[in-house]
């Protein structure tokens, strides 16, 4: 009704005397009908509120780091990973040579090295309370002390360089925001898994110090049980830098999954488990057979 009443109001088709009334009918239709619709919108902003932080929050999330920052944070990382394979190198070196029991205290942060004769022969002095020297070593003099020290503080200066070199890129990428909300993640179960390998380093070597060697016969070694676990964390952190290292070098592509690619994937997974079981077993085995007297 209201649009034929302007319409003919448009037209000149309704004489002067209509017209007032047809434009207090317009107007209060115009309010009646308006007012549902005000409700309406007003309904909907109030949704519309809601939404805006939903929307905002969704647009705010990490995105993944750029190709050049992947690049970055994948040879970081296999650096990472190399110096992990160089610590288990070094670490059979020591054990080989026999010097993990040659440094009887343990710092956090590094011990300093002797720097004069007499320092040398402070040391020497702690070596001889311990029962590696009183019923394997007893005799040897200054120069093959010396020898073993060094090897061992060797090891234990390469893991907090791996310590370092993990810390620092870690703390530097993350201030720039190359890493997503996944990766920082990952960063600070690297981290703790770092700090754990060294207090469980200690842990393993303060087991060959503790005064439970009485006889010849004893000979004193860290715990078996307590190398194997030091050794699994090394292989394990290894394993880790390079998986991810190598996720960030080689960037992913879209593959069909055919039932042979699944077949392959179980062999791969099969296949790391049995290469670290055969080396924890492996420890466990030549520590034993060095214990009994067999081993060389």
């Amino acid at each position: 009704m209201i649009v034929v009443a302007k319409f003919l109001q448009n037209q000149n088709l309704l004489c002067n005397p209509m017209r007032p009334y047809l434009r207090n009918m317009c107007q209060r239709n115009f309010v009646t009908t308006f007012k549902p619709n005000h409700l309406k919108l007003s309904a909907f902003s109030k949704h519309l509120k809601t939404f805006k932080p939903l929307t905002r929050h969704v647009v705010t999330v990490a995105e993944a780091p750029t190709l050049q920052q992947s690049k970055w944070i994948g040879r970081w990382l296999g650096t990472c990973a190399g110096m992990c394979f160089g610590a288990v190198v070094i670490g059979g070196l020591t054990r080989l040579t026999e010097s993990g029991l040659s440094m009887v205290e343990w710092s956090a942060f590094g011990e300093r090295p002797p720097l004069s004769q007499e320092d040398w022969e402070r040391e020497f002095e702690k070596y001889k309370q311990f029962p590696e020297y009183k019923l394997l070593k007893k005799g040897i003099n200054l120069e093959e002390f010396k020898f073993i020290w060094h090897m061992e503080y060797g090891h234990r200066m390469w893991g907090r360089l791996i310590g370092a070199m993990f810390v620092i890129p870690a703390a530097i990428f993350w201030k720039k925001g190359y890493f997503n909300s996944a990766l920082k993640k990952r960063v600070l179960i690297y981290g703790t898994l770092i700090g754990c390998q060294g207090l469980l380093g200690w842990y393993m070597v303060k087991s060959g110090l503790e005064d439970r060697f009485h006889g010849e016969a004893d000979i004193p070694r860290v715990s078996q049980y307590r190398l194997a676990s030091h050794l699994g964390s090394a292989f394990v952190l290894y394993s880790l830098f390079l998986w991810t290292s190598l996720h960030h070098l080689i960037p992913a592509k879209v593959m069909e999954v055919s039932k042979a690619a699944i077949k392959f994937k179980r062999l791969v997974h099969f296949s790391k488990g049995i290469v670290f079981l055969t080396a924890i077993s492996g420890i466990l085995l030549i520590t034993i057979l060095r214990l009994s007297g067999r081993g060389n």
